[in-house]
């Protein structure tokens, strides 16, 4: 991967590799779960900690193979376990619970010691190859691709890693692999030649789609991977009911959810735990982390981190909702509008230009244009409450901490910073004075001072 990263903590569609393998064995809701880790052990076992916190961990101080990783699985267990144990990569995003279930399935009703999952790949370049019986066509051997034959090398059929094994069968033929091959390690394929020639049988079961078992080993692949995985989570949204506009541009995590009759605009990306409520239309080109959008509501070019946006509201465009927003029911944050930790009430607009931070306002209310709610004193954060049915003018500046009462008014220009009781007006300025001619004074034979002559009436009979 060329990265101080892990290769299972690289990240893709809102969760890590080895974040997506355990998701999907987890709904197998196995007997005991444990992950073996080796480089850059403390890393991923902190992230596992945070993922999955009853994970189990086998350490591989040394990497001796696959077959050596297993057994110190085995050994975190106790050396051996009875009934199915089931192997997965840690870097195969996009196996699915159901590919597993069938593994499992068809182990079991086979009587298999060991069934290996494959698949038929266009490439199998780096894979293992599936050796099967001419007559028979059961699974005789798999072939690391360092160690095959020109002939097993022209195989299209290709081990995935993943294996269903009998736990008692596993244990003891561990115990008799060796390591006579190019990399002196011990293969978890040679057990199945091991279960083979003491008479038990090995099978195999085909997955459906082969790009569920592709491993990632650079980031070609991972965004590979990452576009495929896109893919499936749009076509499940769109077989739901989400009208996804431009699936080629439209990026969503896998924890991301809707509801029927949504519309997903081009250039967006739902992330995290993000949530389209019935009838609600997002995009274009929207980021959205963590933000719960309400039933009929319309976000449009818009970010937002954590926010709520309630039913029929209107976000943007080019507005930023930060952490702690709470819109309601038909409010609006309009063009270059920028909130934090606020709640705008029912029927509340901020139009256009404003920053709103550490802020309540109450239902149907406007904020004027270039409004500012100041509430960083350097030091601390405060808080502005404004009432509902209040009118703010043009490029107000609410010093917290201020307190705007319900029904009143404050006048474009002002800076705020003593309470406004309900029903006045407050006006926070300087008075205008005008200074006549200034402009042919000080300024003489300039456009603007021509302008301003021609503009200014004359005395009759003057010249």
């Amino acid at each position: 991967m060329k990265s101080a990263t892990p290769k299972v903590l690289h990240e893709i569609c809102g969760r890590s590799l080895v974040g997506h393998v355990l998701a999907a064995a987890r709904e197998l809701n196995p007997e005991n779960l444990v992950v073996v880790v080796g480089h850059a052990r403390e890393k991923v076992t902190a992230h596992l900690a945070e993922i999955d916190a009853e994970a189990r961990t086998a350490v591989q101080e040394k990497q001796k193979g696959t077959g050596h990783a297993v057994r110190m699985g085995l050994q975190e267990l106790g050396g051996s376990v009875e009934g199915t144990v089931i192997v997965v990569c840690g870097d195969t995003p996009l196996l699915t619970a159901g590919t597993l279930r069938d593994l499992a399935a068809a182990h079991t009703a086979d009587g298999n010691a060991v069934t290996v999952l494959t698949a038929e790949v266009p490439d199998a370049t780096g894979y293992g190859r599936i050796v099967r019986d001419a007559a028979s066509g059961a699974v005789t051997a798999i072939v690391e691709h360092k160690d095959a034959t020109e002939a097993e090398l022209a195989v299209r059929e290709i081990n995935s890693g993943v294996f269903a094994f009998d736990g008692r069968l596993l244990a003891d033929a561990l115990g008799k692999v060796r390591t006579n091959n190019s990399q002196g390690e011990e293969y978890l394929t040679d057990v199945l030649g091991i279960l083979r020639e003491a008479g038990h049988r090995v099978g195999a079961s085909v997955a459906g789609d082969h790009r569920e078992i592709a491993g990632i080993n650079n980031r070609v692949q991972l965004g590979e991977a990452r576009r495929t995985l896109n893919e499936r989570l749009l076509t499940a949204a769109m077989l739901s009911g989400v009208t996804v506009v431009d699936p080629a541009t439209t990026w969503v995590d896998v924890t991301v959810t809707f509801a029927q009759d949504v519309t997903v605009l081009p250039g967006t990306q739902l992330h995290g735990a993000t949530h389209l409520a019935e009838g609600s239309v997002v995009g274009p080109n929207s980021r959205l982390t963590d933000t719960k959008v309400g039933a009929g509501a319309r976000v449009d070019n818009t970010v937002s981190d954590g926010a709520v946006v309630g039913p029929e509201a209107s976000v943007g465009p080019y507005a930023y909702l930060r952490p702690g927003t709470r819109l309601g029911l038909k409010s609006k944050v309009g063009t270059y509008v920028e909130t934090k930790n606020a709640r705008i009430g029912e029927g509340t607009k901020v139009p256009h230009l404003s920053y709103v931070g550490d802020a309540t306002i109450g239902e149907y209310t406007n904020i004027g244009a270039a409004s500012v709610f100041v509430n960083y004193d350097g030091q601390d954060k405060h808080h502005t409450t404004i009432g509902s049915h209040c009118r703010t003018g043009s490029d107000n500046m609410f010093v917290a901490p201020v307190t705007v009462g319900d029904g009143a008014y404050t006048a474009a220009g002002s800076v705020i910073t003593k309470n406004v009781p309900p029903g006045s007006l407050a006006v926070a300025r300087g008075q205008q004075r005008n200074i006549e001619g200034w402009v042919e004074r000080k300024r003489p034979g300039s456009a603007a001072a021509k302008a301003a002559e021609a503009a200014t009436p004359r005395a009759e009979g003057e010249a």
